[in-house]
């Protein structure tokens, strides 16, 4: 389980960064940056902290609002046409920089979820499975996902056919064979193979 050992090894603000989105074949990917007020977290919610994908989307809802009372939290995101223009590696660390520069306080050091870090004007410490590890990148994850959910649900409203609201843009079956059926929406992701067989078969 996450705890705050990793950010206890470091001396001032420490900021948990992490990011969603990087598989899809649809829809921007999507960062968020944490950094908790230490005092005002409570033991049951740092013990409820835990990787994203190990939680139902009823409990990362209801640990969004907790999180954000006790933590300040920026989104950051690059689009599909970013995606498409540098690549969805490039892309991601584009998104993780902007959230943590959308943060109104200024971290000393960010704590990065997988291998490597963006560049940031703190210190940058890469954490391998960093959302099993550290709290506030468990937290990090949490928001980035419920975010990036909501958006695919929003997109969903628009462009019911594929399936966004259950599928968030991965590549399932319900996805890959309305592509087939439907072609390629201005939301999907030119660079990467699915939707290259679509429009090349179109």
């Amino acid at each position: 389980m996450p705890d705050f050992s990793l950010e206890d090894q470091h001396d001032g603000m420490v900021v948990g960064v992490d990011e969603v989105g990087r598989g899809p074949s649809a829809g921007p990917v999507v960062a968020a940056a944490v950094i908790f007020d230490r005092p005002k977290v409570c033991p049951t919610l740092a013990a409820a902290l835990k990787d994203s994908k190990l939680l139902s989307a009823r409990q990362r809802e209801a640990l969004v609002p907790k999180i954000g009372a006790c933590a300040q939290i920026a989104i950051g995101q690059a689009s599909v046409e970013e995606i498409d223009e540098i690549n969805i590696f490039q892309a991601s660390l584009l998104a993780m920089r902007r959230a943590v520069e959308g943060l109104e306080l200024r971290p000393h050091v960010a704590l990065i979820d997988g291998t490597h870090a963006p560049k940031l004007m703190c210190k940058t410490v890469t954490v391998i499975k960093g959302d099993s590890k550290s709290c506030s990148i468990a937290a990090a994850s949490i928001i980035a996902k419920t975010n990036r959910d909501q958006l695919m649900q929003d997109l969903d409203q628009q462009f019911p056919q594929y399936g966004w609201g259950r599928n968030a843009g991965y590549n399932t079956r319900e996805h890959l064979e309305a592509l087939q059926q439907f072609g390629v929406t201005e939301h999907h992701r030119r660079s990467f193979a699915p939707v290259k067989a679509a429009l090349k078969a179109a």
